[in-house]
């Protein structure tokens, strides 16, 4: 790593501290090369506190606002975590340092960005990341019931399907509506419904599919 990502990646820690709690959280941003998983002519903005477009009509999330869901979902190691929207692999990266990289697994509908990611996340040892490519409406039913799950992107509700993957008690955190989108922090009861907290407003892309 050449010293003015490092000198970035510092400054980037130094914007997001004041909404992070948990410091497993800033260490595994700390841990993440967020310019790897950028395309080359944006890496010179890799550690902005900004979305950037990563192709396909897709995002790379800001670096707050993954530090956010990061804290809010609060994933331990060994807890295994849903992911819809891999993108380019960052976030799942982030996860993979908190939950291990063997338990975190992801969809994507764009099998372009799925390859990508999956070969992006091998090269930096992330490689027990699994990764589908898939409707994420849809979950990942084969490896259920899922301690957490989160969205990468916004859907008009949670998913029955994406519901039902969670145990009880498990925790869902998805950015909800179609226009104003508003960031919803869910446990799943024992009778499957879901205790919805909102965390406040947010702008991601859209769910494809």
């Amino acid at each position: 790593m050449t010293d003015s990502y490092e000198t970035a990646r510092q400054r980037m820690l130094e914007t997001v501290a004041a909404r992070v709690d948990d410091d497993r959280v800033l260490a595994a941003l700390e841990a993440v090369p967020r310019h790897e998983f950028v395309p080359p002519d944006r890496r010179d903005s890799a550690y902005a506190d900004r979305p950037l477009p990563i192709g396909d009509g897709q995002t790379i999330s800001a670096p707050h606002m993954v530090a956010i869901m990061a804290d809010l979902l609060a994933v331990e190691s060994g807890d295994a975590v849903l992911e819809i929207g891999t993108g380019c692999g960052y976030h799942a990266a982030v996860t993979a340092e908190l939950a291990g990289d063997e338990n975190v697994y992801s969809v994507e509908y764009s099998a372009e960005l799925a390859d990508r990611a999956r070969e992006r996340l091998s090269d930096l040892g992330y490689d027990g990341v699994s990764i589908r490519v898939g409707d994420g409406r849809e979950g990942w039913p084969d490896h259920a019931p899922y301690d957490a799950v989160y969205f990468t992107c916004a859907a008009a509700e949670f998913p029955a399907p994406v519901v039902e993957q969670v145990r009880p008690g498990g925790q869902l955190l998805a950015p909800i509506g179609t226009g104003r989108q508003t960031l919803v922090d869910a446990t799943k009861r024992t009778d499957g419904s879901l205790e919805r907290t909102e965390r406040g407003g947010v702008r991601f892309v859209e769910m494809r599919g």
